[in-house]
């Protein structure tokens, strides 16, 4: 076997958001003996930021890192969890989940108005299908716009007064240090977040001998959550471009997996829940995703035009 080598070159897109997310694998890389050094790599979806990300085909914020990886440019990748496809990628595994952070949504107003307070035909942006059709499905009078971004890009167009709100991941405006812009945590009763939204992947080669060392950095439940919200989509056979929304919370021995179809409207919804051990992650997600399909998923699942 090959000596397991010191110096890792780490893959991570170039956002301020990304960089924090690659901050702290480099920090738990150290503490397994390890030197991690970032290796910024464009992605479709940062060279063509004002393009709607349905627009930009799938992988549009994973594909050029994992061509990277798979190349041997870089030795490990940083994912958003969310941006990682339902199927693994053929020579490529995660490694590691770090322990999943807030995976809910925010609402970020200019006024810090929350949801139900805001003001009839209010323009609240965003480019998420899922997100667009919850917020609908809450307050049909609203104005949902598209828009697109990182987040200091986003927060800037809402400065500007180009929208009244956005919705955004909590957990990135958390990691950033910009909690104090969040006007309202949405429970997911309200919005059930993105799968695998507010957990941080590292991928590796399959066959690289970093692999077991860098085991030592996955957070199981995390990764049992992450099992079932993949197999949830995998079952229905969504895509980012439809407004699927799935989330798994292990607690102790058991794991709770909730998921959701919306009509891109939001005027019809489907929700269902399951329960059960951590080991059976994955047939949960898929049992879940069967359920929603045999009361009429399918017909809800329409792909947004960019």
């Amino acid at each position: 076997m090959a000596a397991l080598r010191r110096q890792v070159r780490v893959g991570t897109r170039g956002s301020a958001l990304a960089l924090a997310m690659t901050a702290r694998v480099l920090t738990g890389l150290r503490a397994l003996g390890l030197e991690g050094e970032p290796v910024t790599i464009r992605t479709r979806g940062d060279a063509h930021p004002d393009r709607p990300t349905r627009a930009l085909g799938p992988g549009a914020f994973v594909k050029e890192l994992e061509d990277a990886l798979a190349d041997g440019r870089i030795d490990l990748a940083v994912h958003s969890a969310k941006d990682l496809h339902s199927q693994t990628t053929p020579g490529l595994v995660v490694a590691a989940f770090l322990p999943r952070d807030d995976p809910r949504d925010a609402l970020v107003a200019r006024d810090r108005l929350g949801l139900r307070a805001l003001a009839a035909g209010a323009r609240v942006g965003t480019d998420s299908p899922r997100r667009r059709a919850f917020l609908l499905a809450a307050r049909g009078d609203l104005d949902v716009r598209g828009i697109r971004g990182n987040v200091d890009t986003r927060l800037r167009k809402l400065d500007a007064g180009e929208v009244d709100a956005l919705v955004l991941a909590a957990a990135g405006l958390q990691r950033l240090g910009l909690a104090d812009r969040i006007a309202e945590i949405l429970h997911p009763e309200v919005m059930l977040p993105a799968v695998g939204q507010g957990a941080v992947a590292i991928q590796a080669r399959a066959d690289d001998p970093l692999v077991a060392q860098v085991a030592a950095l996955d957070h199981a439940p995390t990764r049992h959550e992450h099992d079932a919200e993949r197999a949830f989509v995998a079952a229905l056979g969504g895509t980012c471009h439809t407004a699927i929304a799935g989330l798994a919370r292990c607690r102790a021995d058991r794991l709770t997996v909730e998921g959701a179809v919306l009509a891109p409207d939001g005027r019809s919804v489907l929700r269902e829940r399951v329960t059960g051990t951590p080991e059976e992650a994955s047939a949960l997600g898929e049992a879940l995703g069967q359920r929603l399909l045999a009361r009429g998923a399918r017909a809800l699942m329409v792909e947004v035009a960019p």
